[in-house]
């Protein structure tokens, strides 16, 4: 029986002292910084990565991420200047910078949650309560976001954290207007195409009466400049015509007298009533004539 109680003294021994052997130390890893605590007050902070000794049964730890986290809010309704509603959620980015700040402000990653959203929902509001739907559809909304980061932030120094960003993750209308804002944008939207159509028109109208009086200008040139043709070119055939007749009256008769009878005679069924002593048919009825109309 000695025996075995030494063997069983042994193996307690042996468990105690590699329990208190594990509890002597601690891994803190390059995302990672720690705080030894002893009794609830903080004895050491460590942010380098490494093995790390504390004293056991007595100091605890507390483990801290480097990196960046994120927390997000829930969706709540804002009021915005111009009297909208939008159904705003956001989520930030933040790192834990303090841990001592951050140990006896929050202590866990959940509180600093809670309290980082709460912060957010009431900038939110804030800052949304003093813009409107356009700014927040066009490139201001960028610094609307950065005073929004920049108050988040100032918020949550005491906390231990740096802010690194804030955004808007949704904006939306609430189902109960967002009929009658489509409606709205629909109108306006059909009045503004209305205005475009009647600018369009009436410089189409401008065109076209311009282009009308321009045409009404060529035209006109253009038919002076026919009549001031057609002119000369009569008076350089009266001109031909006389020049003609004063050089061979006998033989410009008898021309003239043929053209006549390939105008009149030439079609078909033409019938004629004339005397045979007409002045019309003298070169017809009398070869006399056409031969003194030829030479």
């Amino acid at each position: 029986m000695s025996i075995n109680r030494v063997i069983l003294t042994a193996i307690i021994s042996l468990i105690v002292v590699f329990l208190v052997a594990s509890d002597s130390f601690f891994t803190v890893s390059e995302t990672q910084q720690a705080i030894v605590l002893q009794f609830g007050a903080v004895k050491a902070i460590d942010t380098h990565a490494g093995l790390k000794f504390k004293t056991p049964l007595i100091q605890d730890v507390e483990i801290y991420e480097k990196r960046l986290l994120n927390v997000e809010s829930p969706p709540q309704e804002v009021i915005l200047a111009d009297q909208r509603r939008l159904v705003v959620d956001a989520f930030a980015v933040y790192r834990i910078v303090d841990p001592l700040k951050f140990y006896q402000a929050v202590r866990t990653q959940d509180g600093a949650q809670l309290r980082l959203t709460s912060s957010m929902n009431a900038i939110l509001r804030d800052v949304l309560g003093g813009t409107t739907v356009t700014t927040m559809l066009s490139k201001d909304r960028e610094g609307v976001m950065q005073a929004i980061r920049d108050k988040v932030n100032e918020a949550a120094a005491p906390l231990g954290i740096l802010v690194a960003d804030v955004r808007i993750s949704r904006a939306n209308f609430p189902t109960s207007i967002s009929a009658s804002i489509y409606s709205q944008m629909n109108t306006e939207r059909q009045r503004e195409a209305a205005q475009y159509r009647a600018e369009g028109n009436e410089q189409a109208q401008e065109i076209k009466a311009k282009a009308d009086r321009e045409r009404t200008v060529i035209l006109a040139d253009a038919k002076r400049q026919a009549d001031i043709l057609h002119g000369e070119g009569d008076a350089q055939a009266t001109q031909i015509y006389a020049d003609a007749f004063n050089r061979d009256p006998d033989f410009y008769a008898f021309w003239r007298s043929l053209e006549a009878y390939r105008k009149s005679l030439g079609g078909e069924g033409t019938e004629f009533v004339l005397s045979p002593s007409s002045d019309f048919l003298r070169y017809l009825s009398r070869p006399d004539a056409a031969k003194a109309g030829a030479k």
